[in-house]
């Protein structure tokens, strides 16, 4: 379906925005994409790797959308919960003793530095 890819696009140019240091949530990139939930996020997140072919992990920043919670979701896959979270310390951002990221310190305020659903042509 040509609407998923495209859906894709719009959120992994979304994600691109948030900051190093910076983390936010799935809700967050959903609301700001206006069309698709946080569980689309986290499909679009989790396909990265094959994704039209292209190894998309290493050019859109997926470890910094975690949930609602704060908290790094649980991943179905071997060790990237732990990936996840090393990359995000590597960011400087800090972890509680219950393994969550506080929001108010650490959260991308949603501003987008350039108007993402333009650029695509989605709107």
């Amino acid at each position: 379906m040509e609407e998923e890819p495209r859906l894709y696009d719009l959120i992994y140019a979304i994600v691109r925005q948030v900051p190093r240091g910076q983390v936010a949530t799935y809700g967050q990139i959903a609301r700001i994409a206006g069309r698709c939930s946080a569980q689309m996020v986290g499909f679009a997140l989790a396909a990265l790797p094959v994704f039209r072919g292209r190894d998309f992990a290493e050019e859109v920043p997926w470890q910094r959308i975690i949930n609602a919670q704060g908290k790094v979701s649980p991943r179905g896959f071997g060790m990237g919960s732990q990936r996840q979270r090393a990359l995000l310390e590597e960011e400087g951002i800090l972890f509680d003793d219950q393994g969550s990221i506080d929001l108010s310190v650490f959260g991308w305020d949603g501003v987008l530095s350039s108007p993402v659903k333009n650029e695509l042509d989605l709107i």
